[in-house]
């Protein structure tokens, strides 16, 4: 597949900013007007009055060993929506190409592509919230440059079938599958099919079962080429040090990880039944994620009276076909009493 002809044109031709670490990261280091008398911040092994490695060699080398591919299949960002950003910007030309949404999903993927200017189509997932391939083909201009996909999909929790995103991926367009919660989904990633479909994007991140939401830092998997866009166009030094020093030492923690996910999957499962003894829950949609997707009577009211009792769960009823539902993240158990004693008096 020729990814250069989705490219923007002004993009192929960019020559982009060259800076002075891409060339040297150790020595006698007088080339980048950086402070050599050292940061008023001391720590004990990362010298930060120096830009830092603006490839994250090492960074992406661990995290390729954990995705079993190659560093040069690997783009680090800063969290997934700086992935989502750079993709918009650079495979869609403003106010000609468009990207398709399978909505009800994550909102930065509207926004990214409002902000370029790009056009946005939209089909309605299913029912039971899968994707509707008929809609998906009918939807699909000529000038759709990227389908983007959930899964598991924020907000309805749901696991989206790998058939069906392989199905995308003969379309033509570029898929981006968004897997921001797959590791509570106890399944394999759809990046092992990314060598047989190179127009398949995977991305992830380390806010969610790592709990590293606060050094934001995301990446993704996809063809060479296309990292080697992204390398083009994004910032020169995008990673901080301190952001990579902290996933580098997080990512020595996998069974760590996973224990806690599943303790959270516990949790899930225990609130969940305690939610379903409530009188006005009218469904619980099944989870693959961090969160339950829940239907009630009166999804505003119940998200008001939680917020004055300073218990805040997400009010998703204005989205398409989530008429009263609210999303609520399984918090730790002491966190999730509080939801229900406070949710029995609202009841009362």
């Amino acid at each position: 597949m020729n990814f250069d002809l989705l490219v923007r044109p002004n993009i192929r031709t960019l020559k982009p900013y060259h800076s002075a670490r891409q060339d040297f990261l150790n020595g006698v280091l007088l080339d980048a007007n950086e402070n050599a008398f050292g940061s008023v911040l001391k720590t004990e092994d990362i010298s930060l009055n120096r830009y830092p490695d603006p490839f994250q060699h090492e960074l992406r080398k661990r995290l390729a060993e954990l995705n079993n591919v190659s560093p040069e299949n690997l783009f680090v960002g800063v969290g997934s929506d700086e992935v989502i950003d750079l993709l918009v910007r650079i495979f869609c030309e403003p106010q000609r190409d468009a990207v398709l949404l399978l909505e009800p999903t994550y909102g930065m993927y509207r926004v990214a592509a409002s902000v370029q200017n790009a056009l946005v189509d939209s089909c309605l997932l299913t029912e039971d919230f899968q994707i509707d391939l008929p809609s998906v083909k009918a939807a699909l201009r000529e000038t759709t440059k990227l389908i983007f996909c959930c899964s598991p999909n924020n907000p309805t929790a749901n696991l989206l079938r790998t058939q069906d995103i392989l199905e995308l991926c003969k379309l033509g367009p570029l898929v981006v599958v968004d897997e921001a919660y797959i590791d509570f989904a106890q399944t394999p990633s759809i990046s092992a099919y990314f060598s047989e479909y190179p127009n398949l994007i995977v991305m992830r991140t380390l806010s969610k079962a790592w709990g590293l939401a606060g050094i934001r830092l995301g990446y993704c998997i996809a063809d060479p080429l296309i990292i080697s866009y992204m390398m083009k166009v994004k910032s020169p030094y995008n990673i901080n040090s301190l952001t990579s020093k902290a996933a580098l030492v997080a990512l020595q923690n996998v069974e760590q990880m996973r224990a806690t996910v599943q303790s959270l999957l516990q949790e899930r499962k225990w609130l969940q039944t305690e939610l379903c003894q409530l009188p006005d829950v009218i469904q619980i949609f099944p989870s693959d994620a961090n969160f339950l997707l829940v239907r009630v009577q009166n999804a505003t009211v119940l998200y008001q009276e939680l917020v004055k009792r300073n218990i805040i769960i997400r009010n998703r009823s204005t989205e398409p076909r989530l008429e009263n539902c609210v999303r609520i993240t399984v918090g730790t158990h002491e966190e999730n009493e509080l939801l229900l004693r406070a949710w029995r008096e609202i009841m009362q």
